[in-house]
């Protein structure tokens, strides 16, 4: 089987057990589908191997912190739409000045991280303030989402590559 069609139907089938899994786990765990797929793609967008496992999720938790530090000023600092817009210029500007750090340097994984955390934040009555896995924590449960579907990226890589060929 080829490369592509390996990854067919291992993702396939992952992806259902997943949803299941993050379905079933609502309460929890509060895993977040969505943000488990985000997650995995970021894996293989990073290189996959280790190096996109590694990259892809300190990048994806990266974005996650300054969601959640956004989404925290947005709420005590207040000021409208220009604050809002304001505090998100700024903690932008610093995701992406991070990426001058080594580790941090995989800036669309970031960028993914930040995105999922302030969705999440908007979606919801997450208080980005509260560090919980259940109930209105933000950033606990999005970095759990995000750190299994970088494992699910891993496995499904190595599966779907012991299928080709």
């Amino acid at each position: 089987m080829n490369l592509v069609n390996s990854l067919a139907v291992v993702i396939g089938i992952m992806g259902g057990i997943a949803t299941w899994v993050a379905l079933s786990t609502t309460g929890t765990l509060n895993l977040q589908i969505w943000a488990i797929f985000i997650a995995w793609a970021c894996f293989y967008h990073c290189g996959g191997g280790m190096d996109g496992l590694k990259s892809g999720l300190i990048g994806n938790i990266w974005g996650l912190i300054m969601a959640t530090v956004a989404l925290t000023l947005i709420g005590s600092v207040g000021g409208g739409v220009v604050g809002a817009s304001v505090v998100v210029g700024v903690t932008v500007l610093i995701l992406i000045l991070g990426a001058n750090v080594g580790m941090l340097s995989a800036i669309p994984a970031g960028v993914y991280g930040y995105a999922a955390g302030a969705a999440f934040g908007l979606m919801t009555t997450a208080d980005a303030g509260v560090f919980t896995l259940t109930g209105n924590g933000l950033l606990l449960p999005m970095a759990l989402s995000m750190a299994v579907g970088a494992v699910l990226g891993l496995i499904s890589e190595k599966v779907a590559g012991s299928l080709t060929n």
